[in-house]
């Protein structure tokens, strides 16, 4: 009887030590996973600089605390001196014409402690009024200080001091897959916070209606909608990685996919208003095009080169005075990987007139470097050469579709399927 009782009370013992030991097997394991789903402070990542946390989950708390106090909610009243919906009688006789007044909403984000505030254009264009009010419930009177409908940013003020700001982060260090939290007032909601991942950089939404427009935004799928505009997205440390501008959507509600102007190109943008009024738009003087295997295999260069294709170089611009050439493959900007037509844009339009920049490009299979000095870009030439082009291609699919109508069908198809 009493060995009975001791074999039981020794598997027990023998049961309990290697249920612990297993227990803390298990634990180590799914710390040393977890390591790669949420970042922190604490240690850096050897690769891309980034930090990871050894934990479960990515905790959003800080970035979110820290920042939604620099998030401002923007109402803006607009004039129309001529009213909508008249009467005859008042169209033709003027008489009880006033003024309508429209009222829009959307945010902003404080990114200086005495009252300047980054926005889009289109949330502030027109306005005769523009409310600001903070998360605190404090209602300010702002001023527009400057804008570029180019970028749709603009820089507005409010009267105060000791103000909470979202310090500027870099996005050009932002990887796929990166979370990020986008911050605004959908709806009149103020201070609504959602997360997300970086979708793709240097994405583009097609040509503005004056056929030219920058764009290469930050992609994520962080839940944007009417009234986030203007807004922050914001990295894990908190800091602001980018503007908040558009959705893609057939229904104008958020349908997965939200866009943000890089902080990299509002920060220069910011810089430029304040110190001149205006923009310092810098120019290459390239068309180019993205790189694919119908470019590589037409310049008879590697099937997975990536970056920039010149398609054309500018008489007498910086590209052609830096030694740039037709059929050249850019493929860096002072070091920074370009993978696409956006990409270079977006590097090319951090600097002004006058700076010096290292282009990297591929020629005949051999790297090349050439040291290019940007010159200042004639907007209106631009926009004249865009229009040209999109006409000259409007007369080119009428000739195609006039050359089809007169060529002769000697095989038609009988519309009611008789015969």
């Amino acid at each position: 009887m009493k060995k009975s009782v001791l074999i039981v009370a020794t598997s027990v013992v023998l049961s309990v030590l290697c249920s612990g030991a297993i227990c803390r097997y298990s634990s180590l394991r799914a710390a040393e996973s977890g390591k790669f789903f949420s970042f922190s402070n604490d240690s850096t990542s050897s690769a891309a600089g980034s930090t990871l946390r050894y934990a479960a989950s990515p905790d959003f708390v800080y970035a979110a605390e820290s920042s939604v106090d620099a998030v401002v909610f923007i109402q803006v009243a607009k004039r129309s001196e001529v009213p909508q919906n008249m009467s005859f009688l008042q169209h033709f006789f003027g008489y009880d014409i006033q003024p309508q007044r429209s009222m829009s909403s959307g945010s902003g984000v404080i990114i200086t402690p005495d009252g300047y505030i980054v926005t889009n254009n289109h949330v502030v264009e027109g306005a005769s009024e523009i409310k600001v009010t903070l998360n605190d419930q404090k209602s300010f009177s702002a001023k527009v200080i400057g804008t570029d409908p180019i970028t749709d940013i603009a820089l507005i003020k409010i009267d105060s001091k000791e103000l909470p700001v979202v310090p500027m982060g870099d996005s050009d260090s932002l990887r796929l897959g990166e979370w990020v939290l986008a911050i605004g007032c959908p709806y009149s909601m103020n201070n609504t916070v959602t997360a997300g991942i970086v979708s793709a950089k240097g994405r583009t939404l097609g040509a503005a209606a004056n056929g030219f427009k920058i764009e290469s935004y930050i992609q994520t799928d962080a839940a944007v909608n009417p009234g986030n505009s203007g807004g922050a997205l914001v990295n894990l440390k908190g800091e602001l990685v980018g503007i908040n501008t558009a959705i893609a959507s057939p229904t104008g509600a958020f349908a997965g996919y939200s866009f943000a102007v890089p902080s990299s190109l509002v920060k220069k943008i910011v810089s430029d208003l304040l110190q001149y009024g205006t923009i310092q738009r810098a120019q290459l003087g390239v068309s180019t095009v993205t790189m694919s295997s119908d470019v590589a295999a037409a310049l008879k260069i590697a099937d997975d080169t990536q970056g920039a294709a010149v398609a054309e170089v500018v008489e007498g611009s910086a590209a052609q005075k830096g030694g740039i050439k037709v059929n050249d493959v850019i493929v860096a900007v002072d070091g920074h990987k370009v993978t696409s037509s956006n990409e270079l844009q977006e590097r090319i339009n951090i600097h002004r007139p006058g700076d010096g920049v290292t282009v990297s490009v591929v020629r005949g299979g051999k790297s090349v470097e050439c040291n290019v000095v940007l010159q200042l870009m004639d907007l209106n030439a631009m926009m004249d050469s865009q229009a040209r082009k999109e006409r000259a291609r409007e007369e080119e699919m009428m000739r195609q579709y006039q050359r089809r109508r007169q060529q002769r069908q000697y095989y038609q198809v009988d519309p009611w399927g008789l015969f």
